[in-house]
């Protein structure tokens, strides 16, 4: 197995991944435009795994420089119980260290119990003090400017 840089490259057999692995995660933000302008403004954090050519794993990371995201982390079923995952989100994290960053948040569904078993022995922790809010900046209706 390698795992390398994710370049935008990589882009239609790691979205054809995630329609397997994540489909229902997905979004606009996972739009070819949109993953390459991410992946250069967090060049050389996102992270396949390849095996015999093909892409079989898949580490989406980055930071904002204060806190480092993980973001469709996702593995073939076939090749899961491989460590493949482990390793991946090793190097995702490690990459993130070496820009300074000192906490990486991950994303995981209520009801994703194999991601949230992962992380857990991983050793991220569940937060219980916070709630992700969302806002559709495309979605101005609910905006109103004054003054001026």
């Amino acid at each position: 197995m390698i795992i390398r840089e994710m370049t935008i490259a990589d882009y239609e057999e790691v979205y054809q991944m995630w329609q397997t692995t994540s489909k229902r995660a997905l979004s606009k933000a996972d739009e070819k435009p949109q993953m390459a302008r991410y992946l250069k403004h967090n060049a050389g954090m996102s992270q396949v795994a390849v095996i015999d050519g093909k892409i079989v794993g898949t580490v989406l990371a980055g930071h904002d420089g204060r806190r480092g995201f993980i973001h469709h982390m996702a593995v073939m079923p076939e090749y899961r119980r491989n460590r493949i995952g482990h390793s991946l989100a090793e190097r995702a994290i490690e990459k993130i260290r070496s820009e300074g960053i000192d906490k990486t948040h991950i994303f995981c569904y209520q009801n994703n119990e194999t991601g949230q078993s992962f992380w857990r022995d991983f050793g991220f922790v569940k937060r219980d003090d916070v709630f992700v809010y969302s806002f559709n900046t495309n979605n101005n209706e609910h905006l109103t400017v004054s003054g001026d």
